[in-house]
């Protein structure tokens, strides 16, 4: 089986889980953007705790763990993005942002769902020399009152872009900006 082929059909196994993934996150979106205010760390600075010397940050977020209590995610592969996914070791950080210092778990991923969306967002950065960082400030600055609470490279309208999430004023907006360049595309309010 070629590389190519491999990196296909983890793509498109992705994009199916993703699909599934995007309608429970919207379920408990307002009761997110409603605990975001707990947590201590910005996206960026949990983003940059992460990044140890060597792995690359692949895509981060907010969200709520099995407990229901908010969590700080942040997708990394630990040999950076020069190693596909099949040599590379895909894992999450997360764990409670509402002290300092966090202090995430840090899970190894070896199931299917996991292993399939993190080996898609480690295919489309390592496409790209846009940083996630340079994309999160750019969107901060786009709503300097708001709050980055998501970052997720994917694929849209076939192009490989970064959809970020950011809430200001009690309004969630999604803004997707080309990996190729980091230029915005879309913004629309969710």
């Amino acid at each position: 089986m070629s590389r190519t082929y491999l990196q296909r059909l983890v793509l498109a196994s992705a994009l199916t889980l993703g699909v599934t993934t995007a309608h429970a996150a919207e379920a408990s979106q307002s009761d997110l953007v409603a605990a975001l205010p707990k947590s201590k760390l910005t996206l960026a600075e949990g983003m940059r705790q992460a990044a140890k010397p060597g792995e690359a940050v692949i895509s981060a977020k907010f969200e709520f763990d099995d407990n229901g209590k908010l969590s700080l995610s942040v997708y990394t592969a630990e040999k950076g993005l020069s190693v596909d996914s099949e040599k590379n070791v895909l894992k999450e950080l997360s764990g409670s942002p509402e002290q300092t210092p966090w202090k995430p778990d840090v899970e190894i991923f070896k199931d299917v769902p996991h292993v399939a969306r993190s080996a898609e967002q480690l295919t489309l950065m390592s496409l790209t020399s846009v940083a996630l960082l340079d994309v999160v400030a750019k969107a901060q600055k786009t709503y300097p009152n708001g709050k980055v609470f998501s970052i997720t490279p994917e694929i849209k309208q076939r192009r490989a872009v970064a959809v970020v999430l950011v809430t200001n004023n009690g309004k969630v907006f999604e803004m997707s900006y080309k990996l190729l360049d980091g230029t915005l595309v879309e913004k629309r309010q969710h």
